[in-house]
């Protein structure tokens, strides 16, 4: 029940800051350019024989973007730290490593965006890659800086003690500075 509040909360966080950013007049954003940055933010898992769990979890992220217009590319890479147990003896979930292609809409006071990628998670029993896909919504607070919040699905075949799958999903928050 706990971890349920929790993610309740980063989800009202989350939609909080989509109001903001869509109530905020437009303006130009040229979203060219390098980026790095941190997230935290809320990992639940469900695995076999009934196993589940949650975490905070929290990493840094790199990437850059491309600007065509109202259309936005670009790539990133991810790491997060957690220390998800799961129930039933079926191990952790330690981190997760995610390569990703962002594709977005410039909406001019906010970036509005899908995420498809690849995904390494590392567990206490074995390591996989895995899929990932999601979205997300960047609001720049000026040239400089920009918060945003993004969810995230992967499916892991072959990650559990049980040699099971395990679906995990991500809902962060992330500040980010451009270069």
């Amino acid at each position: 029940m706990k971890g349920l509040r929790k993610a309740m909360k980063l989800f009202r966080a989350f939609l909080a800051s989509i109001l903001v950013a869509l109530a905020a007049p437009a303006a130009a954003e040229d979203w060219s350019g390098a980026y790095a940055g941190f997230s935290f933010g809320y990992a639940d898992a469900d695995g076999p024989n009934g196993s589940s769990g949650s975490d905070t979890s929290f990493g840094p992220h790199v990437g850059y973007d491309f600007d065509f217009g109202n259309f936005v590319l670009g790539g990133e890479l991810e790491y997060n730290r957690l220390s998800l147990g799961l129930s039933q003896n079926e191990g952790s979930l330690d981190s997760t490593t995610r390569l990703k292609l962002r594709g977005g809409y410039d909406f001019g006071s906010a970036l509005g965006y899908v995420v498809v990628g690849a995904a390494r998670a590392e567990t206490s029993a074995d390591d996989d890659t895995a899929a990932v896909y999601g979205i997300g919504v960047a609001y720049p607070i000026n040239d400089r800086f920009v918060i945003s919040g993004e969810a995230l699905r992967q499916e892991f075949d072959d990650a559990t003690q049980s040699e099971g799958g395990l679906d995990s999903n991500v809902f962060n928050l992330r500040t980010t500075f451009r270069f």
